[in-house]
C-alpha cells in the first residue's frame, strides 16, 4: 500500500487534468453509484475492511479507524490511537480485531464486539498489509522499511517471530488452507508463505506486471489477482505461480477484490474507475466494465452477497509547486469533504 503522500500526489495530478483511462458509457456489469456519504473529518485514509455479518465497515484514517455503518455512513466507533494506520484484519473466531499502524510500527488489537483496544504490539518497521490466516490463529504483518513479516500468535496475542522477505511488501491475502501470499513492489514478485513454518515456499516473477499493489484470491480455483502499477490485472494460478492472463485496467490501483458467488473481479483505480473483471471459462478472462466512482477512490471493500462495493475519497486543492526542498509537493485535501462511495448492481439492496 503506497503512503499517504503518495496518494494525495496522485490525486493532485488527476485533478490537474490527467485524463480517465476508459471512456464512460452505460454499465454492462450492472454496479452503478447508488450514493455518496459525506465522513468530513481531517487526514488522509488507507484500507477498508468490511464485516457483513456485524454490518460494519472499517475505514483506516491516518491516527484511527473509523467504523461506520456501510448503509448509512453513521459513526459506530472509533478505534483511536493507530498512528499512520494502514490495514484492518479480522478474527471473528476469536472476537478480535487487528490494525497495523505504519508510523510506530505496533500492531493495535481490538475486541471485534466492544471494539476497545485489548493490547498493543511491537512489530517490524512500518507495517502495511495484515492478514488473519485461519488455520494456524495467526495474524501476519508485512513491514515496508524492514522488508519483513511479523507473525503474532493471535490466541496468545504474542509476537513469535519475524519471516525475512528480501523486498518491499504490499498487499498480503489469506486462502483459507494454511498460505497467506503477499506481493512484492519493488521486485514484482509474488511470494506463497506456508504459515505452518512459517516459511516462504515459493517466489513467482509477476512479468508484465510492474510493481504489484492489491491482491485478492479465488479459493475454489486456486487463482489470485494481482493489481499492477502499469495498469494491468495479472491472474496467477495459486499452486504454481504462472502468470494466467493479463487485463487492462485504471491507473494507480491499489486494490483488488473477487466476487466467487458471481465469477467477478474488481480494480480500483484512482483514476476514478472500477474495472471489473469476468471468468467466462477456465483460463479466459474478459475487462466486462469500467465504471465510473472518482478521483482519489483507490481502495475499496466489496460485499459480494449484497453485490456492493464501498469506496472512500475526497476533494484535493491544486498542488503547491514543487520547490528544491520538496520537489514532489502533496495537494492539500478540502477539509470536510472526506466521502463513502456506495456502488450497487442492478436492484441490489
Amino acid at each position: 500500500m503506497n503512503t499517504f503522500l503518495t496518494r494525495c500526489l496522485m490525486a493532485g495530478f488527476l485533478l490537474a487534468g490527467c485524463p480517465l483511462l476508459f471512456a464512460q458509457g452505460p454499465s454492462t456489469s450492472g454496479y452503478h453509484k447508488l450514493q455518496e456519504i459525506v465522513l468530513g473529518g481531517e487526514g488522509g485514509w488507507d484500507y477498508l475492511k468490511l464485516d457483513p455479518d456485524a454490518g460494519r465497515l472499517y475505514i483506516s484514517r491516518a491516527t484511527q479507524v473509523l467504523v461506520v455503518d456501510p448503509d448509512s455512513g453513521k459513526s459506530v466507533a472509533t478505534i483511536p490511537d493507530t498512528p499512520g494506520v494502514h490495514g484492518i484484519a479480522l478474527a471473528a473466531a476469536l472476537g478480535t480485531g487487528y490494525t497495523s499502524n505504519g508510523r510506530d510500527g505496533t500492531v493495535t488489537v481490538f475486541d471485534l464486539h466492544s471494539l476497545r483496544p485489548l493490547a498493543r504490539l511491537t512489530v517490524g518497521s512500518n507495517p502495511d498489509a495484515i492478514v488473519y490466516e485461519p488455520v494456524t490463529k495467526q495474524v501476519f504483518t508485512f513491514n515496508g522499511a524492514s522488508h519483513d513479516a511479523s507473525v503474532i500468535d493471535a490466541q496468545r496475542r504474542t509476537v513469535t517471530r519475524a519471516l525475512p522477505l528480501d523486498g518491499k511488501p504490499e498487499f498480503a491475502v489469506a486462502d483459507g488452507r494454511g498460505a497467506v501470499y503477499v506481493n512484492l513492489e519493488d521486485k514484482a514478485e509474488l511470494l506463497k508463505i506456508g504459515a505452518s513454518g512459517p516459511a516462504i515456499e515459493a517466489r513467482w516473477p509477476l512479468a508484465p506486471c510492474e510493481n504489484p499493489t492489491g491482491l485478492s484470491i479465488d479459493p475454489q480455483r486456486r487463482r489470485l489477482f494481482v493489481g499492477c502499477s502499469n495498469r494491468l490485472m495479472a491472474v496467477v494460478d495459486a499452486d504454481k505461480g504462472n502468470v494466467l492472463a493479463t487485463l487492462p485496467i485504471g491507473s494507480h490501483c491499489d486494490a483488488t477484490a473477487f466476487d466467487p458467488e458471481h465469477d467477478l473481479a474488481f480494480s480500483s483505480n484512482g483514476d476514478g474507475t472500477l474495472t471489473i473483471v469476468r471468468e467466462e471459462a477456465p483460463n479466459r478472462f474478459v475487462v466486462l466494465d469500467n465504471v465510473a466512482t472518482a478521483p482519489g477512490a483507490r481502495t475499496m471493500a466489496l460485499d459480494a452477497t449484497r453485490q456492493r462495493v464501498y469506496l472512500v475519497t475526497a476533494e484535493f486543492g491544486p498542488r503547491p509547486e514543487a520547490t528544491a526542498n520538496d520537489p514532489r509537493p502533496r495537494a492539500p485535501i478540502v477539509p470536510g469533504s472526506f466521502r463513502l462511495l456506495v456502488l450497487a448492481r442492478g436492484g441490489a439492496s
